[in-house]
């Protein structure tokens, strides 16, 4: 009996110790992460000056407000003045870029990804190959055909080859493919046809709801991804005018200007561009671990 309590006191103490090792490597860890979007924060307040001379401080600074007052004057480019940043105009060109493109991407795949998990055809196999084989062609590399095609049917400086492309996203169909095969049954949907259901009804009133985890968690990375873009807007909004520039252009030209280096101003427009990414994780974040969870590939 003595040596039974021994060995369960020894248990508890291995248990508590490796309990405390992986608290202490949870809190290095979210330290490490969360670091460096506090000394962006500290930054955005601070002057120029301070930043060059006194490096990184954790300690936030008092010149926010004049901070976001430079951020929306006037710059120097190319030679000439020009407004370079306006917060509501980038917010508004991201935001419709970035809503239209999830709500695009998300839909499409999940529809895609049902007709190949429920459907059976001749082709079926190679359709989920060359889809699964599209993940593995970067956008730089057809970006030029896809800019001198955009051009030659009158699309460049527009918001629709930001958006409509968004429809075939390989890399959300694979998710989705594995998602329904794992966790969607399919008596369901014979069960739904019984009853006199159509398939697009099926589809969207029974389909839909069940995998609502790994829409959400998609959804979140897809808008993500898009509010982020740089390079296609860059490449396809030739004109530069402001009216039409996005969150990323509108940073880039700050972060660029070479004119007027003002490090307090650089932080806080990259700050303010990343908070509605931050409000969105925020908000939809216990999706992401039930979606990708859910969504795992059976073993």
């Amino acid at each position: 009996m003595a040596v039974s309590y021994a060995s369960n006191d020894r248990y508890k103490k291995n248990v508590a110790a490796h309990s405390i090792v992986r608290l202490i490597i949870c809190i290095i860890v979210t330290i490490i992460c969360l670091l460096p979007i506090y000394i962006l924060i500290v930054n955005a307040t601070r002057k120029s000056g301070d930043i060059i001379s006194n490096g990184v401080s954790l300690i936030p600074g008092t010149n926010l407000i004049q901070n976001f007052k430079n951020l929306h004057d006037e710059t120097i480019q190319n030679g000439s003045y020009t407004r370079a940043y306006n917060l509501l105009i980038g917010y508004r060109n991201s935001l419709i870029i970035a809503v239209c493109s999830t709500v695009l991407t998300v839909f499409f795949s999940a529809l895609t990804a049902y007709g190949l998990v429920v459907y059976d055809f001749k082709l079926k196999k190679f359709a989920t190959t060359f889809i699964l084989a599209m993940m593995m062609i970067p956008m730089q590399v057809v970006s030029t055909g896809f800019l001198q095609f955009m051009v030659k049917i009158g699309l460049q400086d527009n918001y629709l080859p930001l958006i409509l492309p968004s429809i075939a996203a390989p890399a959300v169909v694979f998710f989705m493919l594995q998602y329904m095969r794992s966790s969607f049954p399919l008596d369901i949907v014979e069960a739904a046809r019984i009853d006199g259901c159509g398939e697009f009804r099926t589809f969207m009133q029974i389909a839909l709801p069940i995998f609502q985890p790994a829409f959400a968690v998609q959804a979140i990375f897809a808008f993500v991804a898009s509010w982020n873009n740089y390079y296609n807007p860059s490449m396809l909004l030739v004109s530069g005018k402001l009216e039409q520039r996005t969150m990323p252009m509108m940073v880039a030209a700050i972060l660029g200007n070479d004119k007027l280096t003002d490090y307090g101003v650089n932080y806080l427009a990259v700050a303010l561009s990343i908070v509605p990414v931050v409000i969105i994780y925020l908000c939809l974040s216990k999706f992401i671990i039930r979606g990708v969870t859910l969504g795992a590939v059976k073993g």
